[in-house]
Formats: C-alpha cells, structure tokens, sequence
C-alpha cells in the first residue's frame, strides 16, 4: 500500500492484522528450524562444514612442532581429506586454529571434564545445578 502508516487512519486495523500475520510466519519458521535442529541433534548430526584439520593431522602438526617444525614448513606436506577442498593444502590459519584449540584443551583439563560431565547429564535431562568458583576464588 502506497503512503505512510498512520494509526489514526481506518487502515489501521490492516496494517495490525498483516503484522500480526508476518509476526506469525516468522515464530512458525523459527520454530520448525528450532524442531529441525533438535532432531538433529538427537540423531547425533550437527551442522556445519567437515573439520579441515583432523585428528590424525593435527597430531602429525604437534609431533613435527615438538621436533623443531614450524607450521609453516608443515602445512604444504598436508591435505584436507573431504568437502570442496579436497585435496589442496590447508592454509596456515587453517593450521594455527586446532593448535590454539588444543592449547586451551591442555591448559585447562578440569574445564574440558566438566563441560563433558555437563553435556552428559544434559543427554539424561538432568539439568546441572550451579558451580560454585574453586579456593582462589576465580570461577571457571
């Protein structure tokens, strides 16, 4: 409709009842995409794109680094495994990602065991109560 909506004018009660038409378009889409996402979930299929680095990939990166390597001396000598890129080379950043993931897995291990201990009691529906912060006093 041509013009500006104006509330006192007589149109106004259709322009409330198509936004209230729109309103409930994007709360069904919202919720079919939610119901998606759960049975997914529960099927144990997550989105998103395969890893390019993987497990046995990063744990040539760590051996060859732990030998004197640095990353970019190995990232040529790798090869993404699956997806669109299969075959080429990762690139540096690529690299450098897992590390920094790995590096805070091993820096922080009592938080990895405990998100783990959270995701399972989330699988048995049990909700986890709050954690309380250790000695020092710094929470996790």
């Amino acid at each position: 409709m041509p013009g500006l909506y104006d509330p006192t004018r007589p149109g106004k009660l259709l322009f409330a009842f198509f936004a209230a038409m729109a309103e409930t378009g994007r709360e069904n889409i919202r919720e079919s995409t939610l119901e998606g996402l759960d049975t997914a979930a529960r099927k144990g299929k997550h989105g998103g794109r395969p890893p390019v680095i993987t497990d046995d990939m990063l744990h040539t990166v760590l051996r060859r680094r732990a030998g004197g390597e640095s990353v970019e001396q190995i990232q040529p000598d790798l090869f993404i495994p699956t997806g669109k890129r299969k075959g080429h080379n990762p690139s540096v950043a690529s690299v450098y990602r897992p590390l920094a993931e790995h590096a805070k897995r091993e820096a922080y291990p009592e938080a990895v065991v405990q998100a783990h201990v959270d995701f399972a009691a989330l699988q048995a529906d049990d909700v986890p109560g709050p954690r309380h912060a250790p000695l020092g006093g710094v929470p996790f």
